[in-house]
Order: structure tokens, then sequence, then C-alpha cells
């Protein structure tokens, strides 16, 4: 990963925003060229039987020119404006996977602590 990178569609060195779904899934193919394909396994309910069944599908990926992957990885794709006719999805790398994403009540919290330290502050001016 220490590549120079020139691909401005990378989500680290260019200007591509990851917002939206993260997918994890394994890496079956990686022959197009700066792209991979993944594949990933989940369940789907049944209401009719009232049991799941189970799915797969594929999906094209961006892979930007500072990552190296080969089949057989379990990787994580970040949703992102389309990058072409078929990718909607970039790969991201392992520094940004540990960051847990942030809940809206930690966000809510946060806002209304700032408000109470702004209300105080005007209280006393007057």
């Amino acid at each position: 990963m220490a590549e120079e990178c020139t691909d401005k569609n990378c989500p680290i060195h260019g200007n591509l925003k990851v917002r939206g779904q993260t997918l994890e899934g394994i890496v079956v193919s990686d022959k197009p060229k700066n792209t991979v394909i993944i594949e990933r396994h989940y369940l789907k309910f049944v209401p009719k039987y009232e049991r799941y069944e189970r799915r797969r599908s594929k999906i094209a990926v961006h892979k930007p020119g500072c990552m190296t992957v080969k089949v057989g990885d379990h990787v994580l794709a970040g949703e992102c404006r389309k990058v072409s006719k078929t990718k909607a999805f970039v790969l991201v790398p392992e520094s940004m996977q540990n960051q847990q994403p942030v809940k809206n009540e930690e966000v809510k919290q946060k806002a209304v602590a700032s408000n109470r330290g702004k209300k105080k502050a005007s209280n006393e001016q007057i």
C-alpha cells in the first residue's frame, strides 16, 4: 500500500467521498482494470414459509492504484457516487475499516452539551 497513488477516485488520495452503505465480501475476480468483483452472501426472509433463504450477489468495486488485493481476500466496500456504468462502490482500506461510525445519539448529545455552554454564556452577559 506504499505505492504512489494518482487515482482521482481514491478515497484516501483522491476526491472520492465514501457515504451510504458498506458491504463485506470476498474477492472472486481481479481481471478487469482498476476493478475487483466481490461476492457477498446474505439471508432473505420469506414470509410465506417463515424461513430464510440464502442468496448471493456479485458487485463490481473500484480498486484504487494504491491498494493491492488478490482473489480470496476478505474486503470492505463503501458506497460512493457512480465511478462507471457498473461501479458505485470503492474499496475501503484497513485503516478506514477500523473506524466506528458515529451514532446519531452521540451527535445529539454533543450538540446538546455545546448548546448548554452557549446558553450559560449568553445568560452571564445579560
